[in-house]
């Protein structure tokens, strides 16, 4: 006669309750790497290396703050002294008296904004940095895509659409 069939022993995670094999599909994958690491290193070997990778930056980044660096940055950083020093003399600005301003960095933020559940808006912000009129953007971003379109001026002006 034919043997019977042996039950499986199937390895639930307490924290989805699902089969630790299903625990990626989860609702709560980022919550079970841990468990998992611990308890079911064979199905996911890349948390295991993700983990190793993230212990050693911790390290690093402990050791940078305490001034200790690795050999390749003190060469990198001893045989190139002019570039450096060259960047950080574009972005700071002297003003009389001695006080120094930052320049603002010259860059178009676009973000977008839930109004109510199925309402977004897009919020254009930097634009006035490279010379652009507001009110003229405003009026050809609205024709181009439908949409009312404001300059909302707040600490600085943004766009909305």
């Amino acid at each position: 006669m034919a043997e019977k069939p042996q039950a499986v022993k199937v390895l639930y995670c307490p924290i989805c309750s699902l089969p630790a094999e299903y625990c990626e599909f989860g609702p709560d994958f980022e919550k079970c790497k841990p468990w998992l690491i611990n308890n079911a290193p064979d199905l996911y070997p890349h948390l295991l290396k993700e983990a190793d990778e993230r212990d050693a930056s911790k390290v690093s980044e402990q050791l940078q703050s305490v001034g200790i660096s690795s050999a390749a940055d003190v060469a990198a950083s001893s045989s190139q002294p002019g570039d450096a020093s060259s960047s950080k003399q574009e972005e700071v600005k002297r003003l009389p008296g001695g006080k120094i301003k930052k320049k603002e960095k010259q860059e178009v933020v676009i973000e977008k904004v839930v109004r109510n559940r199925r309402k977004c808006i897009t919020i254009m912000k930097g634009l006035d940095l490279f010379g652009i009129k507001l009110s003229d953007a405003s009026k050809k971003l609205g024709k181009k895509f439908a949409t009312g379109a404001s300059v909302v001026k707040v600490y600085k002006c943004h766009l909305h659409l």
